[in-house]
C-alpha cells in the first residue's frame, strides 16, 4: 500500500504540474498582454515615458519579460559591488558599451530613457515563461536570505526561542526572512512551520502589492486587537501577530518600542474570517445538511421504490434539477426574506447567524439532488444481488437486508466521494455567494478572470486541482477502509 500512496502522490505532482503548465502558457501567450491594464486606473492616467516604464515594470513582475534597468544589466554583466559595475553606470562608458553588446547577444533588445539611460527588455518564449514561474514558485528560508547592506552585522543562524502568545518552545532565526520557523499554538494544524512558502507572486491589479496567497488567506473586517506583551517588554493592545514577524529593513520608531530586533513586518488579526474560510464554514455545513437530510431520504426511497414516497422523491429531485440554479437562489432568497431573514450577508455580518442561514440552506438543497439519486440507484442496484436473495432466503426481514447488508455495499461509492465534497468545500459556490455578496472564495476565480489578475487565477487553478487531485486519492483509500475486500493494488504489489 505504501508503494502505491508514493507511486499515485508522484503521479499527481506530474498531473498537477502539466495542468499548472498549460493555464501558464494559455494566460501569458494566447491573452493579449495589453489587458492587464484595463482595470489598473493609476495606468490610464499616466503618459509618455512614465507610462512606457511603468508598463515594463508590471510585465517584468507578472512574468512576461525580464526587463533590466541600467544597473541591473551592468550588474548582471560584472557583479555586483564590483569596480566595472561601477564604470558600466556612467553613460558612453566602455564598459556599458560592452554590457550592452553582451545582453543583446543573449536575446535582449536596448532602449534608451529621455535621460540617456539604457535599459534592455527580453520577452520570454513559453519554456522561459515556464521556467521563470517554476523557478520563483517554491520558497525556501534560511539564515542567509536577508541581504541588507545597512545591517552588515546581522547574526545568522537558529536558536531555539518561545511562542511569544503560550511559552512553548519554537526555532527562531536570525538572517531568514521569518523570525519563527516552526512554532506550536492550539489552532489547527497545532504545528505552524514558515521555513517554507509558495510564491505565485503579487496579485495585480485588485489587492496590489499583496501576495496572491494572503489576499486568500488573510482576515477581514476591522482589526482585531488583544492585550500581549512584546520581546521590549512593551505590552499593549494590538492586532500584530508576533509569530508572522518577517524581516524589515527600516522598522519605524513604533517597531523600535516593539521589537528588539529588524523582525517588525508583522501580519494582523481581524474580526471576521478570510475569503477561503468563509467559504469552507459555509460549505462544511451546508455538506452535513445535505448528508443528514439527503442519504436518509434516498434509503426510503430504495426502500420503498415505486410507492408514493418514492415518487414524492423523485418528483423532489427532477424539480430541483430541471429548476435553474440562478432561479431556485432567487427564489429561495425571497421565500428568506419574507421571514426577515437579509437577502444580503453584509447586512448582519458575520456575527449574526441570520446571515449564514438562508445561503447554507439553498447550498444543501442544491446539493441534494445528485445525493439521493445516486444514494436510491446504489441501494436499488444492489436489491437483485445475489446476496440479497440468499438473505431473504435465511428469513431475515427487508430492514435488516437494507440496513445490514445492501446498505453496507451501497455506501462504498458514496464514501469515495465524501473527501472530494469536504475538500473542494474551499472552492465555494459562485452562483449563490455573489446572490447573497458573500465575501467567500465563489467569486474569486471569476473576478481573476475579469480582471485580467495572471497570479490570482494561477494561484486559485493550483488549489483547486491539488485539492482535487488530493480528494480522489483519499477517496480511494477511505474505500478500502470501509471494505477491506477492495485492493487498489495489484496482487503481490506492496
Amino acid at each position: 500500500m505504501a508503494k502505491y500512496i508514493l507511486s499515485r502522490l508522484l503521479r499527481s505532482i506530474v498531473a498537477l504540474f502539466a495542468v499548472m503548465s498549460i493555464i501558464i502558457v494559455m494566460i501569458f501567450t494566447l491573452i493579449p498582454r495589453s489587458k492587464v491594464f484595463d482595470n489598473d486606473p493609476a495606468f490610464t492616467k499616466m503618459k509618455g515615458e512614465t507610462k512606457t516604464l511603468y508598463m515594463l515594470q508590471k510585465y517584468d513582475q507578472l512574468g512576461y519579460l525580464d526587463y533590466q534597468r541600467k544597473s541591473d544589466f551592468c550588474q548582471t554583466i560584472y557583479g555586483e559591488g564590483t569596480e566595472k559595475a561601477a564604470a558600466c553606470s556612467v553613460n558612453g562608458s566602455q564598459e556599458q558599451t560592452d554590457a550592452i553588446a553582451a545582453m543583446e547577444a543573449k536575446g535582449y533588445v536596448t532602449a534608451k530613457q529621455k535621460n540617456g539611460d539604457p535599459y534592455v527588455t527580453h520577452d520570454y518564449n513559453w519554456l522561459e515563461l515556464l521556467g521563470h514561474y517554476y523557478s520563483q514558485m517554491l520558497e525556501f528560508d534560511h539564515p542567509g536570505y536577508i541581504q541588507d547592506d545597512e545591517n552588515p552585522d546581522l547574526a545568522r543562524g537558529y536558536s531555539i526561542g518561545t511562542n511569544p502568545y503560550n511559552g512553548t518552545p519554537a526555532i527562531t532565526c536570525s538572517g531568514c526572512n521569518y523570525k519563527y520557523q516552526i512554532y506550536f499554538d492550539a489552532s489547527f494544524p497545532f504545528i505552524h512551520q514558515n521555513f517554507f512558502h509558495f510564491n505565485f507572486g503579487t496579485s495585480y491589479p485588485t489587492n496590489q502589492g499583496l501576495d496572491t496567497i494572503q489576499v486568500i488567506s488573510e482576515g477581514q473586517g476591522e482589526l482585531k486587537t488583544v492585550t500581549q506583551t512584546f520581546e521590549t517588554g512593551l505590552s499593549e493592545d494590538s492586532a500584530i501577530i508576533q509569530t508572522t514577524c518577517r524581516y524589515k529593513a527600516s522598522p519605524d520608531r513604533l517597531d523600535a518600542k516593539r521589537f528588539a530586533d529588524h523582525y517588525a513586518d508583522c501580519e494582523s488579526s481581524y474580526t471576521q474570517p478570510s475569503m477561503i474560510a468563509t467559504s469552507y464554514i459555509m460549505g462544511i455545513i451546508s455538506l452535513i445538511i445535505a448528508y443528514v437530510f439527503g442519504v436518509p431520504l434516498a434509503i426510503d426511497m430504495a426502500q420503498h421504490k415505486g410507492k408514493f414516497r418514492d415518487k414524492l422523491g423523485i418528483a423532489y429531485i427532477n424539480i430541483l434539477i430541471a429548476v435553474p440554479s440562478l432561479a431556485f437562489i432567487f427564489f429561495m432568497r425571497s421565500i428568506g426574506t419574507l421571514f426577515g431573514l437579509p437577502d444580503k450577508f453584509p447586512q448582519l455580518g458575520f456575527q449574526d447567524v441570520r446571515s449564514w442561514l438562508m445561503p447554507t440552506l439553498i447550498l444543501a438543497l442544491l446539493n441534494t439532488p445528485s445525493l439521493m439519486m445516486w444514494v436510491r440507484r446504489y441501494m436499488i442496484d444492489q436489491v437483485n444481488a445475489d446476496y440479497v436473495k440468499f438473505a431473504r432466503a435465511k428469513g431475515l426481514s427487508q430492514k435488516e437486508i437494507f440496513r445490514k447488508h445492501i446498505l453496507r455495499n451501497a455506501i462504498i461509492p458514496i464514501v469515495n466521494g465524501i473527501p472530494s465534497s469536504v475538500i473542494l468545500c474551499i472552492s465555494g459556490a459562485f452562483i449563490t455567494e455573489s446572490a447573497f455578496a458573500v465575501p467567500g472564495m465563489g467569486k474569486m476565480l471569476p473576478d481573476a478572470i475579469t480582471k485580467m489578475n495572471n497570479n490570482m487565477i494561477i494561484t486559485l487553478t493550483f488549489i483547486f486541482t491539488a485539492l482535487s487531485i488530493l480528494a480522489v486519492l483519499l477517496g480511494d483509500l477511505l474505500m478500502t477502509l470501509v471494505d477491506p475486500r477492495i485492493q487498489l493494488t495489484a496482487k503481490g504489489e506492496d
